[in-house]
């Protein structure tokens, strides 16, 4: 049957042999429902309805966000200097910068792979050859290396704490 990946959706004519339109083709129209629907409605004449249920995730996020807002400005009600504070502002705003130009919101808007094989070769490459896209390795790649960058700075900062009460306690240690 020529069958090369699983799983493999074939169309069975109920005459003659199957031709290369029956094999649906996961590599290039991907795995989504609608597009697997369209394709049988497309060999078959059957409509397959795809009824997907609503995701309430954002809405929840959304309303815990308010809540725990509500409840911090209504446990500070007495004083609510720290609205008018520019620093908070300034961290909001930075946060807000550093996660709408991270490369996860890029993958979340795009929706690209998350690696991709090459047919002819079978090689798989994890960074995307133009500048101008990415795969969703990139960022967990990025994302190790600023791990990695601040585990190093986090043991830096606490064994050299470590080392300073050390010295405290014991005047003489000779090391810093």
């Amino acid at each position: 049957m020529n069958m090369n990946s699983a799983p493999t959706f074939m169309i069975f004519p109920s005459k003659g042999k199957p031709k290369k339109a029956d094999t649906y083709e996961l590599q290039v129209r991907g795995f989504a429902a609608e597009q697997i629907a369209r394709w049988i409605a497309d060999r078959t004449d059957v409509n397959i309805r795809v009824i997907r249920p609503p995701n309430y995730a954002g809405p929840l996020m959304l309303g815990f966000l308010l809540t725990v807002i509500g409840g911090l400005v209504y446990l500070r009600r007495n004083n609510l200097e720290f609205l008018y504070n520019t620093n908070v502002w300034a961290f909001a705003g930075l946060c807000f910068v550093l996660i709408m130009t991270s490369g996860q919101m890029w993958n979340h808007i795009r929706g690209p792979p998350y690696a991709h094989k090459n047919p002819n070769t079978g090689q798989v490459s994890y960074i995307h050859g133009s500048s101008q896209a990415q795969f969703v390795a990139e960022t967990h790649i990025v994302l190790l290396f600023i791990m990695c960058v601040g585990g190093i700075a986090l043991v830096v900062l606490f064994f050299s704490w470590l080392l300073s009460i050390f010295r405290a306690k014991y005047h003489g240690y000779p090391y810093r």
